[in-house]
């Protein structure tokens, strides 16, 4: 005789009860495994998030004095050229003292050198400035366009005691298409070119400063002169 065929009953949904019993029971055991973890490692997660909020609260409290401190150093600044806008070169100088101290930035330090080297050369006192100019490009820390534009300034007031080859050799990196200061380091190498003889080289590179739209027009139209004298189209 053939059996009859039995199905195995589904397992009853456990009741509301067994529900909340398990969820306690869930809720035991992950507190449970909180607490042996707190024991073992409590000390040590303290002390990391101590650091974390310590780390925080310390790069805020600078941040804000640094920002503070920026503040009034652009307003030192600001002040000297109002001086220096009233040819009142000596106190413009004096002004900007106390960005040189220790502990301001170096962008701070080489804006007040260029204040102090412009009194200078306002006053006659080219040493001076020529000193500053040079203390500024050989500062590493300075923002290299300031360093840059320090050499070009110490090169543009020096040019006459300069062997052109000096000149040549100390600004024809600067003197490239595409630099921030093509118009300006190329104009004096241009120059010192021309006074060693080199005619060709001078007169090309006047006529790339002609060309390049970037300079201003009062550059390119002395550049576009000199060119043509040396027969450059």
């Amino acid at each position: 005789m053939a059996r009859t065929p039995t199905t195995t009953p589904e397992p009853a949904a456990p009741s509301r009860e067994d529900e909340v019993l398990i969820r306690e029971i869930d809720e035991a055991v992950r507190e449970d495994a909180l607490m042996a973890f707190m024991r073992n490692h409590g000390l040590k997660v303290l002390g990391v998030v101590s650091l974390g909020v310590a780390a925080l609260g310390g790069y805020m409290v600078w941040d804000h004095f640094a920002e503070q401190k920026l503040e009034r150093q652009s307003e030192t600044l600001i002040s000297a050229l109002d001086y220096a806008t009233q040819n009142d070169f000596r106190t413009a100088s004096e002004k900007v003292d106390p960005l040189l101290a220790e502990g301001n930035s170096a962008g701070a330090q080489a804006a007040a050198r260029f204040v102090q080297a412009g009194a200078a050369i306002e006053t006659g006192d080219m040493a001076k400035a020529t000193s500053l100019y040079k203390a500024i490009a050989a500062d590493a820390d300075a923002p290299p366009a300031l360093r840059d534009l320090a050499r070009i300034r110490d090169v543009s007031l020096n040019y006459d005691t300069m062997k052109p080859a000096d000149v040549i050799a100390e600004l024809s990196p600067l003197a490239q298409a595409g630099s921030p200061w093509f118009g300006s380091a190329g104009e004096l190498v241009a120059m010192a070119q021309l006074d060693a003889g080199n005619r060709p080289a001078a007169g090309k590179l006047f006529a790339a400063i002609a060309k390049d739209e970037d300079q201003p027009e009062t550059l390119r139209s002395r550049a576009r002169q000199m060119a043509g004298l040396l027969g450059v189209d």
